[in-house]
């Protein structure tokens, strides 16, 4: 039997608390959509749950595809327009969220509590007791499939491998609903072989929807951790 690595690091979620064999897939949607229409087909025809993480921006662009989204899955808040909340005023980073609290709801009529995910995954010691005070936990991921970065730096296969490289209980699977600079789409196409190979494994898919909310009352470190996802 081997150690799993911590589920909490700083302070925040990077895996499930959990030695059974689950992963969480996890969709953020903030610029655009046009991986969206095939993830939402896949999840269906798979049977697959998982959790997005929207702007409320884009639930305000798209508004079908977040009441669609918000019919199925848990929806949780990635500010109103993914801004790096460490360079602004603490009074505007809240705003950002709980802006993007109210449209998402609004939208989808799905509470986004307890879950939150940092714009670029940036955050610092400030923002972060900023997010645990408004009753969120910043959830970040075990493995990003840098489906981002498209065509010239990931591939589909190379997408998956990095699923399948980092397979542990209680993985976190950071995916993009958007294309990237180069219009690909490269997450929601190797989406079906991430979940084929994922179960070929012996996993099974989970949602984030067990969290907690944070004691408000938590002080949280004040070391920088800023990130690109």
């Amino acid at each position: 039997m081997y150690a799993l690595p911590p589920a909490m690091v700083a302070g925040e979620v990077v895996r499930m608390q959990t030695p059974q064999h689950v992963v969480a897939l996890t969709f953020d949607g903030g610029a655009n959509a046009d991986g969206a229409e095939r993830v939402l087909s896949v999840l269906q025809r798979e049977q697959v749950p998982a959790t997005f993480f929207l702007t409320g921006r884009f639930v305000e662009t798209f508004p079908a595809l977040a009441r669609a989204i918000g019919r199925r899955y848990p929806v949780c808040n990635h500010t109103v327009s993914h801004p790096d909340l460490r360079r602004m005023s603490l009074a505007n980073a809240r705003r950002e969220i709980v802006r993007a609290e109210l449209i998402i709801q609004r939208a989808t009529g799905r509470a986004t509590h307890p879950c939150f995910r940092f714009p670029y995954g940036a955050r610092d010691g400030s923002t972060l007791r900023l997010v645990n005070g408004l009753g969120y936990t910043s959830v970040r991921w075990t493995v990003d499939t840098w489906g981002w970065m498209g065509r010239s730096q990931q591939s589909v296969r190379g997408a998956t491998r990095r699923v399948l490289r980092g397979l542990l209980p209680g993985e976190i699977v950071l995916m993009h609903l958007g294309s990237s600079r180069d219009g690909s789409t490269i997450d929601s196409h190797a989406l079906p072989g991430v979940v084929r190979a994922v179960r070929a494994r012996g996993y099974r898919f989970v949602t984030l929807a067990g969290l907690r909310s944070p004691r408000r009352s938590v002080d949280r470190p004040g070391s920088t951790l800023g990130h690109r996802p």
